[in-house]
């Protein structure tokens, strides 16, 4: 019986301190997570959906290439236009910002994990806000559980990539009817006992 091929894994970029510093301001965040979700776009589009000027995101864009965040996007946009793309799937922080030498990378480390826990929060909220208008099939396919398991960091980290591996599963799957972009967040973190 022949091997079943291993799905592709996600092409993720990996914080380090001068990345993180380029990456860390809350227009930047999420503008790359919109060019992630949705694919290329000019910086006219994201001013536009991100309620910014296109001067600003221009300039943005420009600090995200420079880190090696976004690119150009062959194929789209004709003459001066110029369309951006997301360099990586995915970025992953390296705990270590946390506790750099530098208050600076310390302060960047801080700063992106607040924005992107921020932009979950939006996520979900902009979910309920409108989950009245999906069918219930798509209600019935949407999920807000939490759990409190007790377990040392290393089951910890132990579920988690296990959580990463079952998603990235699905990452890849052909294009079926009825197919919708659905946001997964997870989230694991000690709770200091009462």
């Amino acid at each position: 019986m022949p091997e079943e091929p291993e799905a592709p894994q996600p092409q993720v970029r990996m914080l380090d301190a001068r990345s993180l510093r380029g990456l860390a301001h809350p227009l930047r965040i999420r503008m790359l997570a919109t060019l992630r979700h949705d694919g290329p776009a000019t910086a006219s589009q994201l001013a536009e959906r991100l309620g910014e000027s296109s001067g600003s995101t221009s300039y943005h864009l420009r600090q995200l290439a420079a880190h090696g965040f976004v690119e150009d996007a062959p194929g789209h946009g004709k003459g001066r236009e110029r369309w951006w793309q997301a360099a990586h799937d995915g970025t992953a922080f390296d705990e270590k910002l946390i506790y750099d030498e530098d208050p600076a990378t310390r302060g960047a480390a801080d700063l992106f994990l607040h924005e992107i826990a921020t932009i979950h929060t939006q996520e979900l909220s902009t979910w309920l806000g409108n989950a009245h208008s999906w069918s219930q099939e798509w209600r019935r396919g949407s999920d807000i559980s939490d759990f409190t398991l007790h377990l040392t960091a290393a089951q910890s980290l132990e579920l988690i990539r296990e959580l990463h591996d079952v998603i990235n599963r699905y990452r890849d799957l052909p294009p079926a009817e009825g197919t919708k972009s659905v946001r997964v967040h997870t989230h694991a973190f000690p709770r200091t006992s009462e």
